[in-house]
């Protein structure tokens, strides 16, 4: 008898009170209408802050300030965090003016690019919040489902040398976040002031239900060979097969997730399984499948055990596989040959085969500070190209035509923006989460420490001559892994202040996990372990061995926890 821990027919009085909660919310609704309202606070009061992560808003506070503040008995600095749904990261150059003013106006931390190919908008006040959330909606965008129990932004790898095929692939990605995306009229009403209407179940949000997924639900596409979303970290990855230079449809993997808590031993990243091939024009129904599968069979109890991922373990591959063919009404097809050869962004100018160029513009961290933010404007004035956000936090010129190339290279170089095409070459294999002073989870710094940090890191691979070898170097305020560490080939997660957790082996390809190789770490004894390390890789690695492959081939780790995806 399979473990159905959603079954509806259950009391909800027996669900975490997260279930609770969003079952007695109206759809969304809650109160966070007279919150907003309220002018005793810069908060939302109650449990509507939780009800507002699906609306795409975190409430925060400047943790900087918290001491001080309650000692002089006044309430936290409190802030919002506004996040975009940008499926693909596309954009043009009118949505990203557009979002530049919105955040001048109101996001007093700016623009950051995020590692799942968006923008979040740091530093809102709530009087703010309405006629921010109108203003993106104004450029064309919205803010549903980037965060909360739902179907996150779908990200979208690219492979400019074959344009055509990711136009098709980004198509496909745009319309499997509109599908799956709630459709609760309450978003419009709170923030649009859009007219309450009567609630009908039916047609609120007939896929999610009134208790939504148990968890976050991650989606992505990628292009092979070049694996720049972390497609293994995804809940449901679409691994594009590419053949005669036409897309064939997508290899099909499931379970991956980065998140995890220090203090249990049942919670652990995962790399998601290929388990079979669907054809390309099946591909967003079959998300909303598979997501519905999740949707009622994740772990509603256990709230730290409701991910995907952990569905899949406790009830088995041969379960899973045998659910979905009943939903689908057929079984899935046998996975097709790909490789991966790289985990990043590529560099440089690409042209594709519609004969366009496109660039990356690395970004560090993805904060666009005050600086880059004038730059940025000063260039997208006379930018006639369009834009694509990556999940490694960098921005992307594309489509440009080749009679404006030069035109384009001038103009970056006169904004002093050229050499953000060629960043020094671990600069780009280098990412780090937001972390204090606003995100709630964090327990260390990320990416206010990541630039110094960084730069003793590439002065101790130049002391033994690893200069010019690329590794995926990651570091998160906490064990939650929203920049991905667990599939770096280095990895520091935040454990306390100065404090980390090192983790290394994970591939060059994002594709096997890390292991924890030593706990609370301070600076002084990170280095301490990469110098031991980098003076064994330097004298013992064979040609073209990156320094995670090399770690497992050493047997510097215990391989029997390295975690392989099958393929």
């Amino acid at each position: 008898m399979v473990d159905r821990t959603t079954d509806l027919t259950q009391p909800v009085s027996e669900l975490h009170d997260n279930e609770k909660l969003k079952a007695s919310s109206q759809f969304l609704r809650g109160h966070i209408a007279d919150g907003l309202e309220d002018g005793l606070t810069g908060a939302v009061p109650g449990d509507d802050p939780l009800l507002m992560k699906f609306h795409g808003i975190y409430q925060q506070d400047d943790r900087d300030l918290r001491a001080e503040r309650k000692q002089r008995h006044l309430e936290p600095n409190y802030q919002f965090m506004v996040r975009l749904r940008i499926p693909g990261g596309l954009l043009t150059p009118e949505q990203w003016q557009g979002i530049d003013q919105l955040s001048r106006r109101y996001a007093e931390r700016g623009i950051r690019i995020t590692t799942r190919q968006t923008i979040q908008l740091h530093g809102i006040r709530k009087r703010h919040l309405r006629v921010l959330m109108q203003g993106i909606r104004d450029v064309g965008l919205d803010t549903i489902a980037a965060c909360g129990d739902d179907s996150r932004g779908v990200v979208c790898g690219s492979h400019p040398a074959i344009s055509a095929v990711h136009r098709q692939v980004a198509q496909l990605a745009r319309e499997t976040s509109q599908r799956l995306i709630p459709r609760t009229a309450g978003y419009g009403e709170i923030w649009y002031g859009d007219q309450p209407r009567d609630i009908d179940p039916q047609r609120e949000d007939p896929l999610y239900g009134p208790l939504y997924l148990p968890r976050k639900f991650k989606v992505g596409y990628v292009i092979p060979p070049v694996n720049d979303i972390d497609v293994y970290g995804q809940d449901l990855g679409f691994i594009a097969i590419v053949e005669n230079g036409k897309l064939a449809g997508f290899n099909v993997c499931f379970g991956g997730g980065m998140g995890q808590l220090d203090s249990r031993e049942d919670s652990y990243p995962r790399a998601a399984e290929v388990l079979g091939f669907v054809s390309a024009d099946e591909a967003p129904a079959f998300a909303e499948i598979v997501m519905g599968i999740q949707r009622d069979f994740g772990d509603r109890k256990d709230r730290h055990r409701a991910r995907f991922k952990y569905t899949l373990d406790r009830l088995g591959n041969d379960w899973f596989l045998q659910e979905l063919a009943q939903r689908r009404g057929v079984p899935l097809a046998e996975a097709r040959a790909f490789e991966f050869t790289q985990n990043g962004d590529r560099l440089g100018w690409q042209q594709g085969d519609d004969g366009l160029w496109y660039g990356t513009l690395a970004i560090d961290n993805g904060r666009v500070d005050s600086v880059l933010r004038e730059r940025l404007a000063g260039f997208f004035q006379q930018y006639g190209g369009q834009i694509r956000l990556t999940t490694n936090q960098n921005l992307q010129l594309t489509q440009v035509d080749g009679a404006e190339l030069d035109q384009v290279g001038w103009r970056l170089e006169d904004l002093e923006l050229s050499h953000r095409l060629s960043p020094e070459l671990q600069d780009a294999y280098t990412m780090s989460c937001v972390a204090l002073p606003t995100c709630g989870l964090a327990m260390a710094e990320a990416e206010r420490y990541m630039p110094r940090l960084l730069t003793v890191f590439k002065r101790l691979k130049a002391q033994y001559g690893l200069d010019a070898v690329p590794m995926t170097f990651r570091i998160t305020g906490c064990p939650n892994g929203c920049a991905r560490p667990y599939l770096a080939e280095i990895a520091l997660t935040g454990r306390a202040p100065g404090l980390y957790n090192l983790y290394l082996g994970g591939s060059f390809h994002g594709d096997r996990l890390a292991q924890l190789f030593a706990a609370n770490v301070s600076e002084s004894q990170f280095l301490d372990i990469m110098a031991e390390l980098f003076n064994e890789y330097e004298s013992g690695r064979h040609e073209a061995e990156g320094f995670g492959d090399f770690l497992v081939r050493t047997e510097r780790l215990d391989t029997s926890l390295v975690s392989v995806p099958s393929t």
